[in-house]
């Protein structure tokens, strides 16, 4: 699993993500640089995020059902913490 994260709020969604939907594939990038001063930065350099994500649970399923378990695992963050987050899910073999 390459599993590439940078910060505390990267690393936490890195370990919610591998628990609720345990990953042959994560990638967590922490894209906050790129909106430095944009509506949503908080100062942190953690507000936005892409993560590429390859499960087994995302099988027979659309983008949207993909997306939706992706932001359960990550419902309170995304309440309080994260701003905006890009999501590439896939399933095995695709």
């Amino acid at each position: 699993m390459n599993d590439l994260a940078t910060g505390p709020l990267a690393d936490l969604i890195a370990d919610r993500l591998r628990t609720a939907l345990a990953p042959s594939h994560l990638h967590v990038s922490n894209d906050s640089a790129q909106h430095r001063g944009h509506l949503g930065d908080d100062g942190t350099g953690e507000s936005h995020f892409t993560v590429t994500i390859e499960s087994p649970e995302f099988a027979g399923l659309n983008r949207v059902a993909r997306q939706r378990k992706v932001n359960h695992a990550l419902a309170d963050l995304l309440a309080t913490r994260i701003h905006a987050l890009a999501i590439k899910a896939t399933a095995p073999g695709e």
